[in-house]
Order: structure tokens, then sequence, then C-alpha cells
């Protein structure tokens, strides 16, 4: 590692501003294919998913999934079992050693494999030339690839700087728990953690404007919603945020229609904003759009022909899977010459709530909208034997097909395993076969994945009428 800014021998093939996961991605690709590289590091090195997002919250996850599991053993016969919450600062620091083990497994002890990648520690920022510089000093390289990435957004309710208010990284550092909690916003990050803490024993009002999960399938999300609430998180949809203030140990939120609701912590979990500003990029001709995105285009390129972006500083499929895919394609177009191109059409995605939601493809809405016409295929998880045998149904498997030929549009799950099952969904549209031709794959007797078998002949068959295994 080099923590000076004069490269080695002169200009670098391509420097790669942040080390996350993009970051890694497009330094390790840039090289393989014989580039000099620069790998500008400022902070912990990593980035966002192993130091403070998927790494340590789905360890968290999984930790008070165990004690719901011991919760709810009596809905087998003759069993009973029980759990709960002894040291919690226990469980955050034994999280805390598996972020520090994958972060020098996966980041740091992976840069001394490359010999023509040099770690640069210091903050990057285009100077008003437009030239690369590093800490202040001029940095010579052909090429650039942004991969800054994100932080947790702040909404612009009033008082909302004084409340001292958690989020998404804070959240899972508190050693602690609180009373109670309110979580704002229901997308992904807010279902994720509001269903964590409630497991841990924290009083959880999940609040939102567009209701739980607004961007999945409208069976999913109300199935979900129905689920969260069983376990005794509180739901409030609201129209707008009036103001937000302290009142000695508890914070109160007000609403636009002049609701109240007031708890210990208020979590904010209100999106992500790219990390771009404190770059200078107009100096260097790179677009941003109204909420501070690099603007990139197919081969994730900028406006500055030198300059690529990539990862969650675009904005775009802010998962850090994808993430390592653009960046990937971005450092062989690069330095390689390439024209390769964005494509997220069979791009599986997964919230880690219980159940676990999953999908792949379109929505029905979003191929209605895209001129399809449709048919739709819905089993309710109570029809999949791996389901019954662990007695757990909650869930549902939706399908998307065109009705003239039968093509697999889309797919999302809503089950316990549903994140293990996507990916053959995901493989079934990336083949183009249609739902006629995933009734027919053979698939194991018990599994989860077994549902989506199912649920594409449930297209034109009633499952109900046939043995295990039918075909």
């Amino acid at each position: 590692m080099r923590d000076c800014c004069t490269p080695k021998g002169g200009a670098y093939n391509l420097a790669v501003i942040g080390a996350g996961s993009a970051g890694f991605s497009a330094a390790i690709t840039a090289a393989g294919a014989g580039a000099r590289v620069a790998l500008i590091g400022d902070g912990t090195i990593g980035g966002t998913c192993v130091n403070v997002g998927c790494v340590p919250s789905k360890a968290l996850i999984r930790a008070v999934e165990s004690l719901h599991h011991a919760r709810t053993a009596n809905r087998f016969d003759g069993i009973e079992a029980g759990a709960g919450v002894t040291d919690w600062a226990a469980t955050v620091a034994q999280k805390q050693v598996l972020v520090e083990e994958l972060r020098a497994a996966k980041y740091a002890d992976v840069l001394p494999r490359h010999e023509n990648i040099d770690y640069v520690e210091g903050r990057a920022r285009f100077d008003d030339a437009g030239g690369l510089t590093v800490d202040g000093d001029a940095f010579p390289a052909a090429k650039i690839v942004i991969a800054t990435g994100a932080r947790p957004h702040v909404p612009a309710i009033p008082g909302i700087e004084a409340v001292d208010a958690l989020d998404s990284t804070s959240a899972l550092e508190l050693t602690t728990l609180p009373a109670s909690m309110l979580v704002l916003d229901a997308g992904y990050i807010g279902v994720e953690l509001a269903q964590l803490f409630a497991r841990a024993g924290v009083e959880v009002t999940l609040i939102s404007r567009r209701g739980v999960l607004p961007e999945a399938e409208p069976e999913v999300s109300e199935a979900l919603e129905g689920y969260l609430s069983g376990e005794g998180i509180r739901l409030a949809r609201v129209s707008g945020y009036e103001s937000v203030a302290r009142d000695g140990g508890s914070v109160r939120l007000t609403t636009t229609a002049g609701e109240s609701f007031e708890a210990e912590q208020l979590l904010l979990a209100t999106g992500r904003v790219p990390n771009s500003d404190g770059l200078n990029l107009d100096a260097a001709g790179i677009e941003m759009d109204a909420r501070g995105r690099i603007v990139v285009d197919a081969r994730m390129r900028t406006a500055n022909p030198d300059v690529w972006a990539a990862g969650d500083v675009t904005g775009r499929d802010q998962f850090v899977y994808m993430a390592a895919y653009g960046a990937k394609l971005a450092a062989r177009n690069a330095v390689a010459g390439e024209a390769r191109s964005y494509d997220n059409g069979t791009m599986p995605w997964v919230v880690f709530s219980d159940p676990q939601v999953a999908g792949v493809g379109l929505s029905e809405a979003r191929a209605r909208a895209a001129g399809h016409e449709v048919v739709t295929s819905v089993l309710p998880l109570d029809a999949v034997p791996r389901a019954l045998s662990a007695r757990d149904t909650r869930g549902l498997i939706k399908l998307v097909a065109d009705a003239g030929s039968k093509r697999l549009l889309g797919a999302q799950i809503l089950a316990p395993e549903g994140a293990d099952s996507i990916q053959t969904a995901a493989m079934a549209l990336r083949a183009g076969l249609t739902y006629e031709e995933l009734g027919d794959t053979i698939m194991p007797y018990l599994t989860t994945v077994e549902g989506l078998k199912l649920a594409a002949q449930t297209f034109e068959k009633d499952v109900a009428a046939l043995s295990c295994c039918a075909g």
C-alpha cells in the first residue's frame, strides 16, 4: 500500500476513486487487463457493504431470526422453546468481529496479490482546470473511474438535525437496545431494520408515506404488511412530516395531518444520497442529475470522455453485486477500449425480511406499461409442500408472462427461503423460457424453489389436482 500522491514512474493508466466494492472491482479488472492502477481510498477500506451495510445488517438479522424460530417452535406439536436477548452488546461485538475479518479477507489482504495496483490513501478531487488531484496534489492518470458510493439520506423535516436520529449505520452500532423506536420509511432498509429491532424486543412503529415495499407487487406488499403487523410492529401510513423534536428521553414526530408519534429513538431509513459532492465534478465536465447522481451512459461513461462512474454514486441498482458488475464494465471499457453495455434485465434483488422478498424482471404494472399483454400466476405458499412440512406457509409466488408468447417476464417470491430461490427465476428469464418450459423443468421435491414450478403450472392447471411431483 502507498499513502503518497506521486505515481511511481509516471501516470497511471487508470485511477479509481473509491475503495469499496465497485472500486475494488474496477481496479482488479483493469489490473487483469494489464493496466497500472491507482486505487484511491479515503477512510475505512471496503466501502458500505462490508462495513456498515450488507454484512453487519444480515448478521444481526440472522441473530434475531433465531429468536423468532424459538418463539414460534410450538407450531410443531410436542415442542416448546423460548429465547431472548441477554447481552445485545455481545451480539453487536460478534457482528463487528465478522465485519473486520471480511474487510481484511476480501479487501485489505487482496491488494498485495495485485502487483500493478497501488493503494493511495487520500482525498481525490478535480481542480478548477479539471485535473485529478489527491490531497491537493496533481495526480496523473490517463483514465478515471469514480466509485465513491453513497451515504444515508437525511430528510428535510424541521428539527431533524437536533434530535440525534439514528441511520442505517449508527443503528447497527447500538450496544443498548432502546425501549421503543420510530422507523421512518418502509422501503427495504426500513423493513429490514424495523423487523430486526422488533424481534430483539424493541417496540417499533414503522412510518411510511407509500406503504410497505411500494415497488414490490401489491400482493407481496399487502401480505408482508400483515406478517409484520402480526409480529407486533405498528404500521402507520402518513401524508407527510411536519416536524420532529426531542422532549426529554423521547422523540416526537408530527405529521402534516396533525398526527403525533413518540418513541425513545428515531431511525431514518429514507434512502441514500450519492457521494458526489466535494469532487468538483463541474470543473471536469461531469454531469449530475438533480439528486447528485453522476449521469452515465449504457457503457458507464460520463460526459467527460476520460471518466467513467459505477456503483451507488450513479444511483443505479444499489446492490453491491450490481456495483461490482457496473465497475467491471467501466474498467474494461476504460482501459481495454471495449464497448460493453450495462444490462440489468435479469438482475435478481432481495429484501432480507422474514419472509424474504425476492424478485427479478418486470412486475405486472411495469410489464403492462412496457406494452405487453400480460397474464399472471399467483400461488400461495400453502400450495408448496416445503412450506407445509415446515408449518410456515407465510408467503406467495407471483409470475408475470407475455400472454401471446407465454414467455416469462418477471417473478417475485415472498417466502422464508425466497432469497435462495429467485436465481432459478433469473436463469429462466435469461434463457427466455416460457411458463410451460419452467413448469416442465425438473425440480427437487420439498424445496421452496419447487414453488416456481408449481406457480408456472398454475397458469393453465389447478395444482391442487396434481399429485406430488406431477408434471
